[in-house]
């Protein structure tokens, strides 16, 4: 199938519920036949739905930087784990080696991962699906105000539409599959 990259936190001191919906969301993409795509990282949500992929019989990639295996934060049971410079090269590895992408609730790293592909997506460089998964309304907030540089001439509509919102694992499965089909 798919090689869906995930972007979501990696902080280890989150509240049980984010890293229930990475660890689902991880499984969920294993048993739909999809390959993980990851930041490399074992800690938080991101560690989190590497093994929910792994349990799920997903294939995960892990890309990393160097800096951040030398903080010994690899995800060494990646089945792939590919080390870069930095963390430019990280993202551009990521972007080349996926399908689509699927950002969960994260913090300031997520939204650099989740704007560069953004950004790129409208530029053209590519055209692969992205999906936000905002189960109970996380990015709503960063939407609106999104949504509001529309009447002002900072962002286009059409990056709006860009980029869907699912509620819920399997609509953004299934978002990101019909998208990839069509």
């Amino acid at each position: 199938m798919a090689a869906i990259c995930v972007f979501c936190a990696s902080s280890d001191t989150l509240e049980q519920r984010w890293l229930d919906l990475a660890e689902a969301t991880g499984r969920a993409l294993g048993e739909r036949g999809h390959t993980l795509v990851s930041g490399g990282g074992c800690v938080g949500m991101m560690g989190t739905v590497a093994d929910g992929a792994r349990a799920g019989g997903a294939h995960t990639l892990g890309i990393i930087p160097q800096c951040l295996v030398d903080w010994e934060v690899a995800d060494t049971a990646s089945d792939e784990l590919v080390v870069t410079a930095d963390m430019g090269a990280r993202k551009n590895v990521m972007i080349e080696r996926s399908d689509a992408f699927l950002t969960l609730p994260g913090g300031l790293g997520t939204l650099d991962e989740l704007f560069e592909v953004w950004t790129t997506a409208t530029l053209g460089v590519h055209r692969k699906p992205i999906v936000l998964l905002d189960p109970d309304g996380f990015y709503d907030g960063l939407l609106t105000w999104l949504n509001s540089l529309v009447g002002t001439k900072f962002v286009r509509a059409g990056a709006m539409e860009t980029v869907l919102v699912a509620r819920s694992i399997p609509d953004a499965l299934d978002a990101i599959e019909a998208a990839l089909a069509g």
